[in-house]
């Protein structure tokens, strides 16, 4: 299943406690995966100031789902020259991602 997911800019989370919710995690488990304590997530989830950085990581993770064990420095200077050099491509390469996103959402909607 495919979801579409609002800009980066755009996206805020009003809610840590029902996203983590969403996600069927413990709080332990959500937490751990942007690198949490389970004592701070709590906090965070119970109304306490969340760094940016965490509620980044919290987006990237939770909401655009990303491993972050699967991306290492190199892929981001991959990324960074492409975007330098050829910002037509990069440009190009997100409009089929987005094309695939939404086919792939139609179908999901569409009955077996």
């Amino acid at each position: 299943m495919s979801e579409t997911v609002p800009s980066m800019t755009a996206y805020t989370i009003p809610n840590l406690r029902q996203l983590r919710y969403e996600t069927g995690l413990t709080q332990k488990d959500f937490w751990d995966m942007v690198g949490v304590t389970q004592s701070a997530g709590s906090r965070y989830e119970s109304g306490r100031a969340v760094p940016k950085q965490v509620l980044e990581l919290v987006r990237i993770v939770h909401i655009e789902r990303i491993d972050l064990a699967k991306i290492n420095r190199d892929d981001l200077d991959v990324i960074d020259l492409l975007k330098e050099v050829h910002p037509d491509l990069i440009s190009s390469l997100r409009t089929g991602i987005n094309l695939r996103a939404e086919h792939e959402a139609q179908q999901d909607c569409e009955p077996s």
